[in-house]
């Protein structure tokens, strides 16, 4: 009988801070396709996978550290719990939070959050508060509802997430055998190039869980080396790469406009260590790697996610992508988040729908039959 996939925490629960009697609070979610891009492969003379996180199940990599920290939630006695989010982190909150049973309360930005993720948040209960500003002040506001009053915050600078998101690179390891040469990915508040990096770095050498029993054996290395670690923001929401916090961040990709990311210092520690980097693509780019992703490799993801892509091509163009390499892009949530772009993307290309008669022939001929 073939495994059944049981959720990042019971996978991979010798790894991870929970305990025997821990309620866990699971949708699933892990086991996501690492899916092979011929198209990229074949431009990059290289070998180069999509790790499709939108096939998690509010379709992104949110939930891999939501499993997480809403166990922590429940294991804490929380009976309700907040979040700040440009739109896939109140997705997630809401939806286990409603498998928890607690309150949810989702701080977004007005008129800033992408209605598929909203209507998400909207379908699992959960109580919207829109905010005017940007994603950084509603952070602000989770921080201090958090710190003055008894509700627990899930946002990714509760240490739990992190820990969810860095079975990521478990998984990559797990089904390659070994780390890549590189993994990309999109860059926002910073946490899951923070949290990938992390799981390499543990997969890659003996370890014991936090506070094990001193009698168990640490648990052998995975790997056998680390990836160099390549991030990429959007340019006109690229505080990383400006070196300071941006008060209006601007982008299309609207689930990395963020101006102050809340794992800043732990991104440039993954870049730095890893020999990596983190720079900026713009929109253009991004919109252009996000039909790629559709039209050329059948993935199809909303535009942050395209963010890596759109890296990695301008890596390339550059002459910096070494010949035989492999790479892993995460791509982080799924089209039908934000598929306002597909469509005006179709429609900038001439590719809108064809009106014709109600005849077979007429169509037939139209389809060059």
């Amino acid at each position: 009988m073939a495994h059944q996939w049981r959720g990042v925490i019971r996978e991979y629960a010798d790894r991870l801070p929970v305990g025997p009697e821990d309620r866990i609070i699971t949708l699933g979610e892990g086991g996501t396709p690492l899916v092979p891009a011929p198209a990229l492969s074949e431009l990059i003379d290289g070998d180069v996978r999509l790790k499709v996180e939108g096939m998690n199940p509010t379709g992104s990599f949110k939930d891999r550290g939501m499993t997480m920290a809403m166990t922590a939630a429940v294991a804490d006695g929380a009976r309700a719990v907040v979040c700040a989010s440009t739109g896939n982190t109140s997705a997630s909150a809401a939806a286990y939070a409603a498998r928890a049973g607690l309150t949810c309360a989702v701080l977004v930005p007005r008129g800033n959050i992408a209605m598929g993720k909203l209507s998400q948040a909207i379908a699992h209960g959960a109580e919207i508060i829109q905010v005017d500003g940007n994603f950084d002040g509603c952070l602000d506001v989770a921080r201090k509802l958090a710190e003055a009053y008894p509700v627990f915050l899930v946002n990714s600078v509760n240490p739990s997430r992190i820990e969810g998101q860095k079975t990521g690179a478990f998984e990559v390891v797990d089904a390659l055998g070994d780390a890549p040469d590189y993994h990309v990915l999109p860059v926002g508040n910073a946490g899951n190039i923070t949290a990938y990096w992390r799981g390499y770095q543990e997969y890659a050498r003996p370890w014991s869980p936090e506070g094990g029993d001193d009698d168990v054996e640490p648990l052998g290395p995975r790997a056998t080396r680390t990836p160099t670690m390549w991030g990429f923001q959007a340019a006109g929401s690229a505080p990383i790469v400006a070196g300071h916090p941006i008060d209006e961040p601007d982008t299309v990709a609207t689930a990395i406009r963020i101006g102050n990311p809340a794992s800043w210092e732990q991104a440039e520690a993954a870049r730095d260590d890893s020999g990596g980097l983190i720079e900026a693509v713009p929109d253009e780019e991004i919109l252009a790697a996000h039909r790629w992703l559709s039209a050329r490799e059948s993935v199809f993801v909303e535009p942050a996610s395209a963010a890596g892509v759109a890296g990695l091509l301008r890596k390339h163009a550059a002459g910096e992508v070494p010949s035989g390499s492999r790479v892993v892009i995460t791509v982080t949530g799924h089209g039908l988040k934000d598929p306002d772009w597909a469509v005006k993307n179709a429609a900038e290309a001439g590719a809108e729908p064809t009106e014709l008669p109600q005849d077979v022939e007429t169509v037939a001929r139209h389809l060059g039959l």
